[in-house]
């Protein structure tokens, strides 16, 4: 899959998903998507893609990154690197709102309102788990889907951070759940620090 940053992002995230995922319920959990602000939302509030189609750009780079470092065709189910690298961030769908905040105007030494994203959780159910849980609303995982998805922040998640040993049994039983998250990792703090987009 080869991301053209000057097209639409929405429409091809949307045709790399119908062309790569089949499985029942998926057209219901696109249409659901339509109906949010996924196509429309910032992947983080203040650091990597950080502006208007965000998450669906953030989600692309992680599927075209799943698949050229870690696909591996004789091994691999192309569908379920589709669901993991497109899908591993539903859980940011309805996550973030644009408010404003004074910030002083350093030529003119005056202050101004400046638009900015700000978190507001109306489902407080976790990062990963919370993915899996709007996905499986529609469709069924695997468990190796299920896991990757659920652990792909790494040790960014709270519960690894709290020692829980869950996280090193998912990554030793599902290959993929380690794929999923260096390509998190690689499109996060390599391939998308320099991409901008408008302001909000």
């Amino acid at each position: 899959m080869e991301i053209d940053l000057n097209q639409d992002y929405k429409e091809q995230f949307i045709r790399t998903y119908q062309e790569n995922i089949t499985r029942e319920g998926a057209d219901n959990l696109l249409n659901w998507m339509q109906k949010t602000d996924f196509f429309t939302a910032p992947a983080s509030s203040k650091f990597h893609c950080a502006f208007a189609q965000g998450l669906c750009l953030h989600s692309m780079m992680v599927y075209q990154t799943l698949m050229e470092k870690h696909f591996d065709s004789e091994k691999d189910n192309p569908e379920s690197f589709a669901i993991c690298g497109l899908l591993h961030d539903l859980c940011k769908a309805q996550f973030y709102k644009v408010s404003t905040r004074n910030v002083k105007n350093e030529q003119t030494g005056t202050w101004e309102k400046q638009p900015f994203y700000q978190v507001e959780d109306s489902f407080p159910y976790g990062h990963g788990e919370k993915s899996v849980f709007l996905i499986e609303r529609f469709l069924r995982l695997k468990p190796a889907e299920a896991t990757a998805i659920r652990w792909h922040m790494g040790g960014f998640d709270s519960a690894a951070k709290g020692g829980d040993f869950a996280i090193s049994l998912a990554y030793e039983k599902y290959p993929l759940a380690v794929k999923l998250h260096l390509a998190d990792l690689e499109s996060t703090y390599i391939k998308e620090k320099h991409l901008r987009g408008p302001a909000v």
